[in-house]
């Protein structure tokens, strides 16, 4: 079958960097799903973006659709078939429909019903015929922002401006916005210009020749190569963010790295001010000495060639001297600031209209912090701390740096406590309350900060649920999931056992004093409880863990996370053992069976009938005792699966629902006893076993 290749483009205004890679990825799946779906037949894909394209070359691309058969169902026989054994219209309709006669009709059941069928041979279209329905890519990618541009109906991420599509060496002919398609691409703004493509196959070449490089790794190579030769030049060390690296060559077509100074009385800011107006303001990479010292210096990347370098060097020095003197500005004023005025400022800032202020905020922090303090069991320094840090770890939002650099919160305030006097311990769990910052953060790793991180966050999120704000479907605005997995990840980290429903009853209380809360403390509490089962289902799946183990440990109360990770990765490890099947079917049976006490009484020891009932009493004696001694998650389930035989015994011996009611009900509440024992490690008969 013969083949050509198939080129894709869009030409843009230049895009927002942070949205090119998902736009881009879009447009490949969608432009395989389609050739999937309508059986066409390709080789290699590759994908190419810049600010102002976006693109997608498919090699070897069949001419033709792969032939293919096909069943098509039909009525029901019932209906195809007349009592007299005709066939009736509807038989003939359908088959009539299909191209076919009766005589093609078969039948198949389905769900205990048959169906008339008939098999078709579909014989494979001409792939330029079909062509022109990835105007349909186009027009259905996704956008987080869409605009719309004239008088153009299509919201789109920026105006188009061309579109190239070919299939060899034809044009694929269609119009997206009133832009039709044509074989005619563009080069760098600046320094290309308009080329025809003759072939798909010469688009990078051809761009290339008008300084776009087309491939985004090739442009990130190539950045990473310029960074690594200035670099070697000068003796230095230029960290390298991937995030930055990524954004840098998204908002470049020709890359070319250059660097520059700044004043080295600068310096005297904060290493972190630096950065940071440098990364997030500049999009420039920060140079330090091989010691690690931070250097009066810039790398940064231009989107064009080496002409005029040295111009473009010094126009970049003065946007970053401006940048870096009021930065010294806001640094000088802040350090002027005492802590205590700061912290009656904060009365001045609403944090929530329904929730109050940031110092009523801060308020209830502490007193959550002093609680939790006390269930960890952390020392009485780190209580200390904890209670000071609490007090004072919003102190650092109402100084003009942070006003200036968000990002910079708790960075700055720990650096302003420790100038001000406040311990280092103190300062430091200033910084980590706001940890993990982000998915790739880690947690609070002093007791102190710690502390004070789950006070915050479990702060916010019973406040939002008490008003009924609660994130639904991809609506988070508060970043309520984010901070509800920070709380289970700091708790794992530090190992503390006390029971989550606890710290949420704490906080709900606290809330509920203040008159946050709009709805009844019951259903705030259950929603809360099912919002955090949620994000600790989330980290499970990230661990690993199969669905139904999943489900099993989080089948009763939540408890104490950390314990609860262990139990699921012990029953993990356990799960593809020879026994594990059996085991797990008799703890079920155990737990099935207790569902049926209305109510858990006493065990009578003399209501046994016979040697099993009392071998297995004393077999769950001995197993309570010691889970109620806090033994590991892995010892835990070595004492359930010990009762395996036992429990067999039991079944093979006794009939639970006897005539008997005293009997029965005796019967039913050892089962309920040892079933509360299970559900300490989890909800087994949740678990798929094979």
């Amino acid at each position: 079958m013969n083949k050509r290749n198939l080129l894709l483009e869009v030409g843009l205004e230049e895009m927002p960097a942070r949205f090119i890679d998902n736009s881009i990825r879009q447009l490949g799946e969608k432009m395989t799903g389609w050739l999937d779906k309508k059986n066409i037949s390709y080789g290699k894909v590759q994908l190419f973006s810049s600010p102002r394209r976006l693109a997608v070359l498919v090699s070897d691309v069949a001419e033709r659709q792969e032939d293919s058969h096909e069943e098509a169902k039909g009525p029901a026989k019932k209906i195809a078939v007349t009592p007299d054994g005709q066939w009736s219209k509807a038989a003939e309709g359908f088959t009539r429909g299909q191209g076919m006669t009766v005589e093609d009709i078969f039948f198949k059941e389905i769900n205990g019903v048959e169906y008339a069928h008939v098999k078709k041979f579909i014989e494979g279209q001409e792939t330029f015929s079909l062509l022109a329905e990835i105007k349909g890519l186009i027009t259905s990618l996704n956008f987080p922002k869409n605009m719309r541009w004239g008088d153009e109906e299509l919201r789109f991420i920026r105006p188009i401006k061309w579109i190239v599509a070919l299939f060899g060496q034809e044009v694929i002919p269609f119009s997206v916005a009133g832009v039709n398609t044509g074989k005619v691409t563009r080069g760098h703004r600046f320094l290309g210009s308009e080329t025809v493509l003759d072939l798909p196959e010469g688009y990078e070449e051809a761009l290339l020749g008008q300084y776009v490089v087309a491939d985004a790794e090739s442009r990130k190579q190539a950045i990473l190569s310029q960074l690594e030769k200035i670099e070697e030049e000068n003796g230095w060390v230029i960290p390298i963010d991937a995030d930055l690296l990524q954004e840098v060559t998204n908002l470049v077509e020709y890359p070319t790295a250059l660097y520059g100074k700044f004043e080295e009385e600068y310096l005297e800011i904060p290493e972190e001010v630096l950065i940071t107006s440098m990364k997030e303001h500049q999009r420039y990479f920060p140079v330090k000495s091989k010691s690690g010292d931070l250097l009066p210096r810039f790398v940064t990347v231009r989107n064009g060639d080496h002409l005029h370098i040295e111009t473009v060097a010094r126009g970049n020095e003065k946007v970053l001297r401006a940048r870096l003197s009021d930065a010294a500005f806001f640094y000088r004023e802040d350090k002027k600031l005492r802590i205590e005025d700061a912290l009656k400022k904060l009365g001045n800032i609403v944090y929530h209209e329904e929730i109050g202020t940031l110092s009523e905020k801060t308020a209830r922090v502490r007193k959550l912090a002093n609680l939790i303090a006390e269930r960890t069991g952390i020392d009485e320094e780190a209580a200390k701390a904890a209670d000071r840090a609490a007090k004072i770890c919003k102190f650092d939002l109402v100084t003009q740096m942070v006003y200036e650099f968000p990002e910079l919160q708790g960075i700055m305030g720990e650096k302003y406590a420790v100038q001000k006097g406040e311990s280092e311990a103190v300062a430091h769990a200033i910084n980590e309350h706001y940890m993990p910052r982000n998915a790739d953060d880690s947690t609070a790793e002093s007791d102190a900060g710690a502390v004070v991180a789950i006070s915050d966050k479990l702060d916010t999120i019973v406040s939002f649920f008490a008003i009924g704000v609660i994130p639904s479907g991809s609506q988070d605005p508060y970043a309520l999931r984010r901070q509800a997995a920070g709380i289970a990840q700091t708790l794992v980290g530090k190992n503390w056992g006390v029971p989550l429903e606890s710290l949420i009853g704490l906080s709900l209380s606290l809330v509920s004093e203040a008159g946050i809360a709009k709805r009844d403390n019951e259903e705030i509490y259950k929603d809360l409880c099912q919002f955090f089962k949620l994000r600790i289902k989330h980290l499970l799946q990230e661990q690993g863990i199969s669905y139904d183990i999943i489900d099993a440990v989080l089948g009763g109360e939540l408890g104490s996370i950390p314990g609860l990770m262990k139990k699921a990765a012990v029953i993990q490890e356990h799960k593809d053992e020879a026994g594990f099947k059996e085991s797990m079917e008799s703890l079920s049976r155990v737990l099935n069976i207790a569902a049926k006490a209305e109510v858990m009484g006493d065990i009578d020891p003399n209501l046994f009938e016979n040697p099993s009932e009392n071998v297995l009493h004393d077999k769950y004696i001995d197993a309570a005792r010691k889970a109620e001694a806090g033994i590991e998650a892995g010892d835990l389930y070595q004492t359930l699966i010990e009762l395996k035989p036992f429990i067999n015994d039991y079944f093979d011996q006794n009939m639970i629902m006897a005539d008997n009611q005293g009997v029965r009900e005796n019967r039913l509440n050892l089962m309920a006893a040892i079933s509360v024992l299970i559900m300490k490690l989890a909800k087994v008969n949740e678990i798929i076993v094979k």
